[in-house]
């Protein structure tokens, strides 16, 4: 089979339920954000080194992100009205949360995306989660129905790749950069 069908020439695309639609849908801008988070998140696992906590923490994550991208594409599970997403791995994010959490610093201030090539890389995920997560609440707004628990995963995600990337520069001795106002 070719990589190539020609099918999106025109700037349409088909749907997992059948149908085709601009490639600017909105349903395909939240698979292609999907796709786009997960594709960094592969490029941050380039990146670590020794953390096999964080390695295997990411490596669930971009499986789950697959299954996201399929349901937002339209694919759902056979004979159900079920997201891929369980309340296990809502809490299951949320305690891995908590894990990185245990080992920092609390902040007292805010800090700036940056530090060492692993926490910056993971800054930029946790923006495309940010951006991801705000397409579909746009879409869910629409006359695009998605899964409640998805919704809040994608929430939880944008959170333990923020304490990821606060994570990756405690371990790597560099210090966060803060902010600091120019109003003060």
């Amino acid at each position: 089979m070719k990589i190539y069908t020609k099918t999106g020439d025109t700037g349409h695309t088909s749907l997992a339920k059948g149908g085709r639609v601009l490639k600017s849908d909105i349903k395909v801008e939240m698979y292609g954000t999907c796709d786009e988070l997960n594709s960094n998140l592969g490029l941050v696992l380039s990146f670590l080194d020794n953390d096999e906590f964080l390695k295997n923490e990411i490596n669930l994550i971009q499986n789950l992100l697959f299954e996201i991208g399929s349901e937002l594409a339209g694919y759902k599970k056979e004979d159900s009205n079920q997201s891929a997403i369980s309340l296990m791995d809502i809490e299951h994010i949320e305690k891995s949360i908590d894990t990185l959490e245990e080992k920092l610093v609390p902040l007292k201030s805010f800090i700036l995306p940056g530090g060492s090539k692993t926490a910056s890389l993971l800054h930029v995920s946790r923006t495309i989660c940010r951006r991801l997560e705000r397409i579909m609440v746009q879409a869910n707004s629409n006359d695009t129905e998605l899964y409640s628990q998805t919704l809040i995963y994608i929430n939880r995600l944008s959170d333990f790749l923020f304490v990821s990337a606060r994570y990756a520069n405690s371990i790597s001795g560099i210090n966060e950069p803060l902010w600091t106002s120019r109003l003060k």
